[in-house]
């Protein structure tokens, strides 16, 4: 199958390039930077932040292989901080990458897709997608946007073949927690006396959490599922259980228990 995935520099995936690689597959994986190249990986560089970036990406992918089975909406970064202090610069480029870079994306591989009748449209949300995390506030928006749409764009493609999938990590093990960027700003730290203990927390879990190919293993059996789930949880136990949680007890009781989590 000919796959094309964002954002391979690092992660889950790189894990996910390399796996679907190993298993024969024609992949195409995208990086902002310069990186260390694997061997069966064809790489692009581009960054999602950009249309004409990515629509050349896609006609590059489709005028050398004739198709696209399989979309992995992979790239992503992440803003830490209290939401009053989160300067607009930041947000925008957290909706930018997490958000508009999978809308960019669909919209250039969607008409491919519906033209060869079938196809698989994986994005890769976060349990944050379901709960509004403290702290990561303009995270959960972001990864709760893209519930929302892949919702609709479900609905909308079921009919041309097109399966769209929507994977929910929870802490994993991945360079994205040094990548983040945080709120430094002295008033905010003294504002919210929580935030420094609480990102503390968050980190720590994440340091400590899955290895990024228990992900790519689970997407290579997606990859290769004839009726896929519409969603996935990939996390420990806890965090599998406080999503489900989360379905059942009123709003301000688990609220509560978030918050307890949280340190707050």
């Amino acid at each position: 199958m000919v796959i094309f995935i964002t954002g391979i520099s690092s992660g889950f995936g790189l894990e996910t390039a390399k796996l679907l690689a190993a298993k024969g597959h024609k992949v195409y994986g995208t990086i902002r930077h310069d990186t260390e190249l694997i061997p069966g990986i064809q790489y692009i560089k581009l960054d999602v932040r950009n249309s004409d970036e990515v629509n050349n990406a896609v006609k590059t992918i489709f005028d050398k292989e004739g198709r696209i089975d399989i979309l992995i909406n992979n790239a992503g970064m992440g803003i830490g901080g209290p939401i009053e202090f989160s300067t607009e610069e930041d947000v925008k480029a957290q909706v930018d990458t997490n958000f508009m870079g999978l809308v960019r994306c669909v919209k250039a591989v969607l008409p491919i897709m519906r033209k060869q009748g079938s196809g698989k449209i994986i994005a890769i949300s976060s349990i944050g997608g379901l709960m509004g995390l403290p702290f990561q506030g303009f995270y959960s928006a972001s990864k709760y946007a893209i519930e929302g749409y892949c919702e609709a764009l479900r609905l909308e493609t079921r009919n041309f073949g097109i399966k769209v999938v929507v994977i929910r990590p929870g802490d994993f093990s991945t360079g994205f927690t040094s990548n983040r960027r945080k709120t430094d700003d002295p008033e905010a730290l003294n504002v919210y006396k929580s935030y420094a203990k609480s990102m503390d927390s968050i980190e720590h879990d994440e340091n400590g959490g899955l290895k990024p190919i228990v992900l790519a293993k689970k997407i290579n059996k997606i990859v290769n599922a004839k009726r896929p789930k519409y969603g996935y949880t990939i996390a420990s136990p806890v965090q599998k259980l406080s999503v489900f949680v989360k379905k059942i007890l009123p709003p301000s009781w688990y609220a509560k228990i978030l918050g307890a989590y949280y340190k707050l």
